[in-house]
């Protein structure tokens, strides 16, 4: 198994300096992918639930920085050649399905083909209300933008026609390396969430789930896949446990599943030696007994 960290454009991964020094040393540390989250805004007194807390409150402070994850990741793309690029995850509804196609795009192509298009359908109505964007049917525009975005990144000259995007005779340049196979991997715990996988992901991202937990989901997911007359297997299954202190009967359980990667959640602002430290104890925990279970 590999292990990722949410570390870019949010916690200590939020200066141009702090920024380099995290993917450097990631990378160093054989870390396999540095994810980038997203909101736009955040609104203060928001009523909506968060759904991967117990408290249905977002983790950390709303004054707290929180950069665009595709300049983010971009920009760590320099510092690095090998260590995956992705976002964990990218709020699709909320873009230009055109414009957002683009940016994945150039991240892609200025990595030299490591991006991983994380997505979610967002979980905060108020931003969504404040951006002027619809929150009902998100998920079926997410679904349409999907679908038009691969059409772009796989043709030569496009054109799709959806109830929430329409275009003809578009060119779009640079292409992913990856063309239209730039993995698109569906975020959530919820059925729904699963459905999407099921219907045109390319991998799943559960969040905040122990063994047991993803077992559960993946048994739904399973069933899931079956009905579209897709294989479980063909899917890359990613999972943020619930755990910051596991075992060796974690790691083993995780791997029998199948999952393929493990996702940690950011640290906080220190300095460069500090991350540098906080890196190598997570590698430590983390990196080396992953790989040791296969």
């Amino acid at each position: 198994m590999k292990v990722g960290l949410i570390s870019i454009g949010i916690g200590a991964g939020t200066s141009a300096e702090s920024i380099k020094t995290i993917a450097a040393n990631a990378e160093r540390l054989g870390f396999a992918t540095l994810w980038a989250p997203e909101h736009v805004v955040l609104i203060e007194g928001y009523k909506s639930r968060y759904p991967y807390a117990p408290s249905g409150e977002v983790m950390g402070r709303l004054d707290s920085p929180l950069l665009d994850p595709w300049v983010g990741l971009g920009y760590a793309a320099a510092f690095t050649s090998k260590v995956r690029l992705a976002t964990g995850v990218c709020l699709v509804p909320e873009h230009n399905p055109l414009a957002l196609a683009k940016a994945i795009a150039t991240v892609d192509h200025l990595s030299g083909g490591r991006v991983v298009v994380g997505i979610g359908i967002g979980w905060l109505e108020e931003e969504f209300r404040a951006m002027g964007i619809a929150w009902e049917r998100r998920a079926d525009r997410t679904r349409d933008y999907v679908a038009a975005m691969r059409r772009l990144w796989g043709e030569e000259v496009s054109a799709f026609s959806g109830e929430f995007v329409n275009f003809s005779n578009v060119r779009s340049f640079p292409k992913p390396l990856a063309g239209a196979r730039l993995p698109v991997v569906v975020g959530g715990n919820t059925m729904p969430a699963l459905r999407r996988v099921a219907q045109y992901g390319d991998g799943w991202f559960g969040l905040n789930l122990t063994p047991q937990q993803t077992a559960e989901k993946l048994q739904k997911l399973g069933a899931l896949m079956a009905q579209q007359q897709r294989k479980l297997e063909d899917l890359e299954i990613i999972i943020g446990p619930a755990t910051h202190k596991p075992t060796a009967d974690d790691f083993k359980r995780y791997r029998e599943l199948g999952v393929s990667e493990l996702v940690l959640p950011p640290f906080g602002p220190r300095s460069a030696a500090d991350s540098v430290k906080r890196l190598e104890e997570i590698a430590r925990r983390w990196v080396e007994p992953a790989a040791s279970a296969g």
